[in-house]
């Protein structure tokens, strides 16, 4: 899955991959491309996958919205700095606070990330995702999707630091912080009949 390039720190990696094909992320200094290019290390996504990244946005969105929070919601895009060598660029993401400035490719303060699983990134997702999301102190919630089972796995930093983790198929994905309820229905398209 990793490429013949040389390591790189994140700002080499974000001037390389300006302009380049594909969507890229930097895993311990080393560019992988997750999806489209060519050749493509992963798989193109699927239908699937991209509507339940549309549908989570939006839903949390929604969310930001009836609460009336000083929070932006961002689909994929966006990549998140979690440390000198990695970035990952999440399938959504909310920051709290001070708006994002326009021309930011990059950030390094979310609340909430959120990642869909597909067959070829489960373990990087439940993996090196997971730890590299929350050693960000700003991480408060890390939804990994299962858009083919239809579960929302929830994890949330909770009392001193301690992950907890809740697999939801129904009712409602409780973020607080920043203060949100998400229907979990609200994450994925309606089933196809």
């Amino acid at each position: 899955m990793s490429t013949a390039l040389k390591q790189m720190t994140v700002d080499e990696f974000l001037s390389w991959a300006e302009g380049r094909d594909g969507r890229w992320e930097l895993h311990d200094g080393v560019p992988i491309l997750m999806h489209g290019g060519a050749p493509a290390l992963m798989a193109p996504e699927r239908a699937a996958h991209v509507r339940t990244k549309f549908r989570a946005a939006s839903a949390l969105q929604e969310a930001v919205r009836v609460v009336h929070l000083p929070c932006e919601v961002f689909s994929d895009g966006i990549s998140v700095k979690v440390d000198a060598q990695t970035t990952f660029e999440p399938d959504a993401m909310m920051v709290c606070g001070q708006q994002v400035a326009d021309d930011a490719t990059v950030v390094s303060d979310p609340v909430i990330v959120v990642e869909v699983l597909s067959p070829n990134t489960a373990a990087i997702d439940h993996g090196r995702k997971f730890s590299g999301y929350f050693s960000l102190q700003s991480v408060e919630h890390y939804l990994i999707l299962d858009p083919e089972r239809r579960v929302v796995i929830h994890h949330k930093r909770g009392h001193a630091d301690a992950i907890e983790t809740r697999v939801l198929s129904d009712g409602f994905a409780k973020l607080d912080p920043p203060g949100l309820t998400v229907a979990v229905d609200a994450f994925f398209s309606a089933p196809q009949t």
